[in-house]
């Protein structure tokens, strides 16, 4: 039991995975609201599902009156982080990462108040403007590589004979810069980040020591992982991203809406803002009785991310479809029994077709055959593709693109 509040939040709902001095914290963060922050990647226009832990803990820490920085990684992206990293990631231009960053700063709005005391900060700022002879003097020469081959993802890219290069060990040394320099002009004394991101954030607080004099803390969350032991909504075909102009809210519902069974209680911790005593009432059903859990944590996450009129009317449409039997004309779909799937051996270019996801037949021949049409988030280049395999499935979803969907329901 902590006596922060934060903390003791954030310790019951299972976000700490480590953590420097957490006693000191501890006492620190009773005493006085302080300054902390989390770096983002500006990689892609929209953050993704693999962002969700550390948008709430900037939460956590906004509602417990803290000053909060997410700190926009514009200056580091130009690098990129090999933390956790199996090979080195595309450079973006400038532009790129100044468009994504527009576009990003959005979802913040829907976690920290940002007309009270949260902030945004592009680390470019600072970045752009070193003196690379003085950095290296006053910086590189208080981090060791010795320390850098110490890391996992570091090892993990040696081992492999994978190549790692020397803008890449940079990173480390900008991101500790970072934490520097935040602490000199904001008294930020707390990093939070994925664990990943473990040895980058204890750089920072050593530099820290030998700059500043100061003492600095870290807090590390666990990686939710997908069913494979990936890191959760970074793959590029199946991303769930929060921008719902990248995914539609219905389908990023949907989502939640069939998770894990096993996933339900610690989503429900990390993902909503419910009271933990409701939480831990509903982490207790079993059987179908843990459907209802998987709508509400369906509903909450959804409200959180993309607003409560967002999730209101993506519940509404599942609702229709699949508990009261019913189409909704907000999405196409369509009934059909397995019978008779089987027995007419109803093809995907069939099924495109009776969705009117597409003008005309030609059109969906000309899109499946250039991959442009999923089934249940699946690549088929065969018009002829029959649907049976997925008859034991409740029901087949067919894209479009990013915006088309329609929906087959198997009765």
């Amino acid at each position: 039991m902590f006596k922060s509040n934060f903390l003791n939040e954030i310790s019951t709902r299972g976000f700490i995975y480590q953590a420097t001095d957490i006693e000191d914290l501890d006492t620190l963060m009773n005493q006085k609201n302080i300054t902390a922050y989390i770096g983002f990647d500006i990689t892609s226009d929209s953050l993704h599902i693999g962002s969700l832990v550390q948008l709430m803990l900037l939460h956590w820490l906004d509602y417990y009156d803290h000053k909060t920085i997410a700190l926009m990684g514009g200056g580091t992206t130009l690098v990129g982080d090999p933390s956790g990293k199996d090979e080195g990631r595309k450079i973006l231009q400038p532009q790129d990462i100044e468009n994504n960053i527009v576009k990003i700063e959005k979802i913040f709005e829907k976690f920290i108040n940002l007309k009270d005391k949260a902030k945004i900060i592009n680390n470019y700022e600072w970045l752009s403007d070193i003196n690379y002879i003085n950095f290296l003097r006053d910086i590189g020469s208080r981090v060791t590589i010795n320390k850098m081959l110490t890391f996992e993802s570091v090892k993990n890219r040696l081992d492999r004979e994978q190549p790692l290069t020397f803008l890449e060990f940079n990173y480390m040394l900008l991101q500790a810069y970072d934490y520097y320099h935040l602490n000199k002009e904001y008294d930020c004394e707390l990093q939070l980040g994925g664990s990943d991101q473990w040895g980058n954030i204890v750089s920072g607080i050593d530099l820290i020591r030998r700059l500043n004099n100061k003492k600095t803390f870290a807090i590390t969350s666990p990686l939710i992982t997908n069913n494979d032991g990936s890191k959760m909504g970074k793959t590029a075909d199946g991303a769930i991203w929060l921008d719902e102009c990248k995914l539609s809210n219905y389908d990023f519902y949907q989502f939640w809406r069939n998770v894990d069974d096993a996933d339900v209680p610690i989503f429900l911790n990390l993902f909503t803002k419910l009271p933990l005593e409701e939480i831990s009432k509903l982490s207790k059903l079993k059987g179908q009785e843990i459907n209802e859990a998987k709508k509400i944590l369906a509903f909450e996450v959804t409200k959180i991310t993309r607003g409560e009129e967002q999730a209101k009317e993506a519940k509404e449409i599942s609702n229709n479809i699949f508990a009261n039997n019913t189409l909704d004309d907000r999405i196409n779909s369509f009934s059909v029994s397995s019978k008779e799937i089987l027995i007419s051996s109803f093809s995907l270019l069939d099924a495109v077709e009776k969705l009117q996801l597409v003008k005309s037949r030609s059109e969906a021949k000309r899109l499946i055959k250039s991959n442009g049409i999923k089934v249940n988030d699946e690549n088929y280049n065969n018009s002829d593709f029959s649907l049976s395999s997925y008859i034991s499935k409740n029901e087949i979803k067919i894209s479009v693109g990013r915006k088309k969907i329609g929906i087959i329901k198997i009765i």
